[in-house]
């Protein structure tokens, strides 16, 4: 992960300088896009510095290694449930969480609750019934 933390690190160098820039050419009488890019280096930054930890923490993948085989990135990359229903009904009331600062703000808080049920039915869904560890 040496090679991603440095890309996203490397973020941090090239947007703060940049928003300075924005902020010099606009006048400073644009402060969205100074605060966005802002942001955006941020977000970069702390990309970068977790691909690091990481890295440290794992080792060399073999992605890392130029004398690496093909076979060795083989196998289960994760733990994925096919049949899990709860991220449909997060992405349902992310989009009722939209439609409610389009049409009224009253939608937005029944969103929020139904996102809040689906968030603990996806984290605690291997805690309870047929699929319980």
């Amino acid at each position: 992960m040496k090679i991603e933390s440095w890309i996203f690190g490397s973020g941090v160098f090239f947007f703060f300088p940049v928003s300075i820039i924005y902020g010099f050419l606009t006048g400073w009488s644009e402060w969205v896009g100074i605060l966005g890019i802002l942001l955006v280096g941020g977000l970069a930054g702390m990309i970068g510095a977790y691909l690091g930890f990481t890295g440290r923490r794992v080792g060399l993948r073999p992605e890392d290694r130029s004398d690496a085989e093909i076979h060795e990135g083989a196998g289960e990359q994760g733990h994925f449930s096919p049949w899990s229903w709860w991220p449909l009904v997060l992405g349902i009331a992310c989009a009722t969480g939209f439609l409610g600062l389009a049409v009224g703000m009253w939608i937005t808080f029944i969103a929020g609750g139904i996102a809040v049920v689906a968030l603990v039915g996806w984290v605690y869904e291997y805690s309870r019934g047929d699929h319980a560890h």
